[in-house]
């Protein structure tokens, strides 16, 4: 067996724990390439004796890398170091690194600041693993079979629950559609709301949305908004029956609509039969001053708002499940029309994060990234100081983006051009917008920073006052 290469003395005094000094040392190996992928690390009791510590404090620091996935823990084998491509330490920037290992062209910048990406190496995949395989050892062959088309009642139960207490959710679990992705129950949507049904958009918008509604030929009213989100007053004009918003956070432009705007908004759903909300609450989970804004569903006391929602960005864009809450009337047109379409998640991905969600590791993992992009957010601001006599910042303490607004009068593609021009990726509110800005409005930025690490943050930050000084 190899031995690990310690040169550390833990110190007592040093005002970190010795578990949190050994899993710095360790982690910090793996990192630069003093440990290498699928090499075994010596036993707890062998380091403990070596180090003189506790056994416990080398458990702790062990565990801690295992569930942040550096390590594995193989059952009479003990720990071995995971691939960890693209954190090894070359004495490069933290975007040359990223530009060495990225293959697309259109990705092939160092520092990218999209608003729809996440951060992935806090995810639990020993948690994760170790339910997935739990599951498949006590597999039952109605495990195989093709379930239910709106999704198992278990896991309907669980997001019904969860929903409740997060969002503000009423609703029952048969009122609850599982599906793989929104642009599933989106056009699930178009069967229940009918064909050619006018729909109105808030402007700018999620484009992806856009071009769905788009495609089933529905009539589109992109409906201006203020400083409270979508206009009632221009929504009424429109003549739409049903109107897609985003309440909690809108995207991109960040604005929380306040409780006036969601009455009126609710109020307008009231003033004729068969109109609708569909609120999409697409990233509710982050929110770092106060406490989360309740869902518009939690205040419509008429059956008018459908709720969608998604895990894509709360747990891992490759969690392909999202869930849509039917108000009773389309739930019955659902059952009609609709109830013969297959459910389009597995059983098996059902069952292990229904589990994920149940047994509490989601609501831990929610709390650590709360923390993770709180650190970032923060960070982010610190480093857009002074900025204030050149862009109006905004959207900051919720979501993953902050937005800013050009005070010299500059051109959005040219201050766009700079920064790719200095290996930086931005993104300007125009690709947002399904019409013409207005002359006067200013050029506009999107910086997200869910992705990127704090030493990219930084270096990101000063590439670009240097492009756009």
């Amino acid at each position: 067996m190899r031995e690990l290469p310690i040169r550390i003395r833990l110190e007592k005094e040093s005002g970190k724990t010795l578990y949190e000094q050994l899993y710095e040392y360790i982690r910090e190996e793996i990192r630069t390439g003093g440990l290498l992928p699928d090499e075994r690390l010596p036993s707890a009791r062998f380091l403990s004796d070596s180090l003189q510590v506790s056994r416990t404090t080398v458990d702790m620091a062990y565990g801690q890398l295992v569930a942040e996935g550096y390590l594995t823990a193989r059952p009479k084998s003990g720990y071995f170091v995971n691939a960890t491509e693209g954190l090894c330490d070359t004495g490069m920037t933290a975007g040359e690194k990223k530009r060495q290992v990225r293959e697309e062209p259109e990705s092939a910048f160092c520092y990218d600041f999209s608003p729809t990406a996440i951060d992935m190496t806090h995810f639990p995949y020993a948690t994760w693993k170790k339910i997935t395989k739990n599951i498949l050892v006590d597999a039952k062959s109605r495990m195989f079979a093709l379930g239910e088309p709106q999704g198992d009642e278990e896991l309907r139960t669980t997001i019904c629950r969860y929903l409740h207490g997060s969002r503000g959710v009423n609703c029952e679990p048969e009122q609850i559609i599982v599906g793989a992705g929104n642009d599933f129950l989106l056009l699930l949507l178009e069967k229940l709301l009918g064909r050619h049904v006018p729909i109105a958009m808030e402007n700018p918008t999620y484009v992806r949305a856009y071009r769905i509604f788009h495609s089933f030929a529905y009539p589109i009213f992109l409906v201006p908004m203020d400083e409270k989100g979508l206009r009632v007053d221009k929504l009424r004009e429109s003549g739409a029956q049903a109107a897609y918003v985003m309440p909690s956070r809108q995207y991109p432009t960040g604005i929380s609509m306040p409780i006036g705007r969601r009455m009126e908004l609710l109020g307008w759903a009231a003033e004729a039969g068969g109109r609708y909300l569909i609120e999409d609450d697409y990233d509710s989970e982050f929110r770092y001053k106060g406490k989360p804004l309740p869902s518009l569903q939690a205040s419509d006391s008429m059956g008018r708002v459908i709720y969608l929602g998604t895990f894509s960005k709360s747990i891992a864009p490759a969690i392909r499940v999202s869930y849509m809450v039917l108000p009773y009337p389309l739930l019955e047109k659902y059952r009609l029309e609709c109830g013969f379409i297959s459910s389009t998640v597995s059983r098996i991905d059902q069952t292990i994060l229904n589990e994920f969600i149940r047994d509490g590791y989601f609501e831990r993992y929610l709390n650590k990234m709360r923390k993770v992009y709180r650190a970032k957010h923060d960070l982010l601001l610190g480093e857009l100081k002074g900025w204030e006599k050149d862009f109006d910042i905004s959207g900051e303490n919720a979501g993953l983006h902050v937005l800013l607004a050009d005070k010299r009068g500059r051109d959005e593609e040219s201050l766009v051009r700079q920064a790719a021009e200095a290996d930086v990726k931005v993104y300007g509110m125009k690709a947002f917008c399904m019409e013409e800005q207005r002359r006067d409005a200013p050029a506009t930025l999107i910086l997200g920073y869910g992705s990127l690490s704090e030493l990219e943050i930084k270096e990101g930050i000063a590439a670009l006052k240097k492009a756009w000084r």
